[in-house]
This record gives C-alpha cells, structure tokens and sequence, in this order.
C-alpha cells in the first residue's frame, strides 16, 4: 500500500499543475475546496492551477494561478480545458512540475474543438508515452479505514462496445498488464504484484460454452506473462472478480472493457476514486467524476475524489523520485 495520508508532509517538496477541466463544470469548484482542505497537509508543496482567465478570481490561496491562451477571456469551454491539459504537459515535460491533476473535462466539448476524446487519450499523445493505462484506484488507508486498496485498469477504454471483442487482442493484454506490474512495483511499491485478469464472456465462457476468447486470447496471454515477476491469474469470471480484489486477493484487475471495471469499482469507491494515468513520465491524477454540470455554481460539489487525486498525486510523485 502506499504511504498513509499522515505522510505526506514528511517527505520534500512536490510541485503540481491542477487544471481546471470545463469551466462550466464543478472542476473549479472542488479543487477550490480540496486546495482549501489539502494546504495544511501539503505544507511547502508548490502548486499551479492552470484554466482560463476568467477562473482567476477564485480564491486560490497561496497558489500560483496561471491563465492559459495568454490570458485571453471568453475562451470556448473545450478549448479552455485543451489548453489547460497542454500547458500542463509542458510543465511536467519540462520538469517544472512533478505532477499533474486534472479536473474534469466535456468529451463532447473537446472533440467539437479538434482534442481526443478524453485526458488519458491527449496525455497519449501529448507527452511522447509508447503506451499508457487508465487505472481507477482507491488505496483505502488515507481515512484510516485499513481495508485493501481497490484497483481496477481498463485494457479498453473510451470506445463502443460492440468494437471491444476486435480490440482485446493478446498484445493488448500483455502491454497493460505488464504496464500495470511495472507502475504497482515502481511507483506503490508493490514487491510482488498479484493481478487478475478480468474473463471478457459470461462465466469466463464455461470452456467455450459463451465465446472463444478466454480460450484465443487469455490463454496465450498468461502464457506470455508466466515468466513475468508479479502472478497474474485468470481469467477470472467478472462476476466474482471484483470481490475477490477488493477483499485482498489480488492487487490490481485488468478488465476488458470500460463499464465492467468502471460499474464495479464506483460502485464501491464512488467519491473515493482516484483515475490514475500509468506509464508517462510523469504522475497524472483525476477525480473520478464528471463535470456534474447540474449543480455547477450551487456550492454544493463534494470535493472528496479531488482530493484523493491531489494526495495520491503527491505520494506517488514523492515515491517515483525517491526510486530514480
């Protein structure tokens, strides 16, 4: 497990970039309040929060706000949030950062603007990464509670589902699993991972009974890792493996597709999660929410996973520079 939240002042300086997501949104509204929350602990920690211009008013305490496209007001919402994303991308591509948080975003409004259809898809693409895997985590030690962490990475992620059977390849499989080794060894210290592979049909397909992929894609994709150092197992029937992880057994879960994992682990971990971005150079966090345009502006926006993003943000990034 990672570092209690009790820790996270003891170890040096962390620099982040927060971007704001949609201004329209309550992006700006929960990182108000988490910076709000999170400054005490965070103590000497120096923090940018990039979005439009028109965000500068807030109070953002002691941190540095930073106004993207020059300054310039009335920046349409996808293109306020795009900016903000690559703004902070050359921050951490530069090293002035060490992290990057990031509010949410309108898929709709990004695309209508010429961006990828999501953050972890302009991160991609953005900061030279040959691979990179959405993983929902929810350590579930930062309140004290010291149960085991939920983790869940999606091998698929923003895409129809009717198009997952042609894209869960025995390629995709292993890159992400060994992507998700390496980042639990490397940056939550996990000596030896234990991972699950998520079955993709009913019953891990009762021996072919309900498809032919456990048999043509899982099962030379587990030969590929058995030589790899963490165990991966599977492919577990997606309707015990969640509680199985999230009971202790295993560290992590690759699931196939974007709503079997996501169901499952805001289902036990909505307002807790924390969407973490493995494999670039730098570390990346988000809430793992929406930009809840119905109560933007009420005051009423719960900045709980906003906070998980911004302490897991700075554990990891403190632990990735102690391991270079």
């Amino acid at each position: 497990m990672v570092e209690a939240a009790a820790d996270v002042a003891k170890h040096g300086t962390v620099h982040l970039a927060i971007t704001l997501g949609d201004p329209r949104g309550i992006g700006p509204e929960v990182t108000g309040k988490a910076l709000a929350a999170l400054l005490p602990e965070l103590g000497g920690d120096l923090i940018r929060v990039i979005g439009p211009a028109e965000c500068g008013g807030h109070s953002w305490g002691p941190c540095r706000f930073e106004a993207v496209d020059g300054g310039a007001v009335g920046l349409g919402p996808g293109r306020a949030a795009g900016l903000a994303i690559g703004r902070a991308v050359e921050l951490a591509v530069a090293g002035e950062v060490d992290a990057i948080v990031t509010a949410p975003v309108h898929k709709p409004a990004l695309i209508a603007e010429g961006y990828h259809p999501g953050h972890t898809e302009m991160l991609l693409a953005l900061s030279g990464a040959r691979r990179v895997g959405m993983l929902m985590c929810d350590e579930g030690g930062g309140g004290g509670e010291g149960r085991s962490p939920r983790r869940v990475l999606l091998a698929t992620i923003h895409v129809p589902l009717a198009q997952v059977p042609d894209l869960l390849t025995v390629e995709l499989l292993v890159s992400q699993t060994r992507l998700l080794g390496a980042a639990l060894a490397s940056d939550w210290g996990v000596r030896t991972p234990r991972i699950a592979l998520c079955a993709l049909n009913p019953h891990a397909s009762d021996e072919g009974l309900f498809g032919s992929e456990e048999r043509d894609i899982y099962k030379p994709a587990l030969a590929a890792l058995a030589g790899e150092p963490w165990s991966v197992a599977g492919p577990v029937p997606a309707d015990t493996v969640f509680k199985r992880a999230f009971s202790g057994e295993f560290d992590a879960v690759v699931a196939p597709y974007h709503d079997v994992g996501m169901a499952a682990f805001k289902t036990a971990a909505f307002g807790r999660g924390v969407n973490v971005t493995i494999g670039l150079p730098f570390i990346r966090t988000s809430p793992d929410h929406g930009t809840a345009f119905d109560i933007a502006g009420r005051g009423m926006a719960d900045p709980s996973s906003m906070i998980e993003a911004i302490r897991l943000a700075v554990i990891l990034a403190r632990r990735r520079g102690r391991n270079r």
